[in-house]
């Protein structure tokens, strides 16, 4: 699969032959939710708690006898069904987060790849440098036409790029490493470097 490489002035750089293994596949819908799914589970705090009978603060005196008053039976004003009182099976602090295999999850990444090559969202880059200047990058961008973009760079990102594309909004730019399905799926076009696309290519055979 072939695919013009461009630099960021628009000006052709060459072509990038691509592997079809990565960016030819037919997405699947089914695979990428469940990557977005164990993302965002694994991303989920889990810190929500409620106070159960056992944890509000009142007296565990009997709040009045067992029997003679007409009414029901009650030992202690923590009890769910009083106003202030313990909540029952409510929410404890817990990991939202379920395993995926690696093989999985390196399909999954495949396929979002895919994914943004089959939609026509997928840009080559010959690479990611710039001179630390914001205005000058987010002109760059805008000529471009990227208004949600992800830019996914080599084993390291270029610190002056990074700088620059640092007050850009919707522009993020991560390491090889850092590529994953959500990130992909949420930007309207996703941009690899050369090295970047070199870099999935070892990671993801």
């Amino acid at each position: 699969m072939k695919l013009d490489v461009i630099k960021l002035d628009g000006k052709k750089a060459g072509s990038v032959d691509l592997d079809e293994a990565l960016f030819g596949l037919e997405p699947r819908a089914d695979i990428l939710h469940r990557m977005v799914r164990w993302q965002r589970s694994n991303a989920q705090a889990g810190t929500h708690k409620v106070k159960t009978r056992s944890e509000v603060k009142y007296s565990t005196k009997k709040i009045y006898r067992q029997k003679g008053t007409g009414g029901a039976r009650h030992g202690a004003r923590s009890a769910p069904i009083f106003r202030g009182g313990g909540v029952y099976k409510g929410p404890v602090v817990r990991s939202h987060g379920h395993d995926l295999t690696k093989k999985f999850r390196k399909l999954g990444l495949k396929h979002a790849l895919s994914a943004k090559a089959q939609a026509g969202e997928l840009v080559v880059i010959d690479t990611a440098d710039a001179d630390g200047k914001t205005a000058v990058l987010a002109k760059a961008v805008k000529d471009l036409g990227w208004k949600r973009a992800l830019v996914i760079d080599g084993a390291e990102v270029n610190e002056k790029f990074a700088m620059a594309a640092r007050n850009i909004e919707g522009l993020d730019i991560l390491p090889s490493m850092g590529a994953n399905v959500y990130d992909i799926l949420k930007r309207d076009t996703l941009v690899l470097t050369k090295a970047g696309v070199e870099a999935l290519e070892a990671r993801l055979k």
